[in-house]
């Protein structure tokens, strides 16, 4: 089969991480259906594949404020598509005290080619 034919792909999920009951606070999530990467063409062919976790901190109209990459594709070109890609995402804020507010939120996205 070619490599240009090969269907393509990518997982991603959001991690939740549980906050403590104290802090009546909801991080910012997306739907991964309407807000996918496109696979970098060099990566593609090179047959790269592996999962980036990213941080997001997501403001209280959804848009994303900053960015970072926790840990590594293992691929930079990966990561900074994965970055580019979901940093143009519009968010579900995230919620402080049942109130839309700037969160952090974590995501995994996966490249993985079929």
């Amino acid at each position: 089969m070619s490599k240009n034919k090969r269907w393509l792909s990518v997982i991603a999920a959001v991690l939740v991480s549980s906050a403590p009951a104290f802090a009546a606070e909801v991080p910012a999530s997306f739907d991964a259906k309407n807000c996918k990467a496109e696979y970098p063409k060099a990566s593609l062919m090179n047959e790269e594949q592996g999962t980036v976790s990213m941080s997001f901190l997501v403001k209280a109209d959804g848009t994303v404020a900053d960015s970072k990459v926790e840990k590594s594709s293992g691929f930079k070109n990966l990561d900074k598509a994965a970055i580019k890609a979901l940093s143009a995402c519009k968010f579900k804020p995230g919620t402080k005290d049942g109130a839309p507010a700037e969160t952090w939120t974590k995501v995994d996205y996966a490249w993985k080619l079929d």
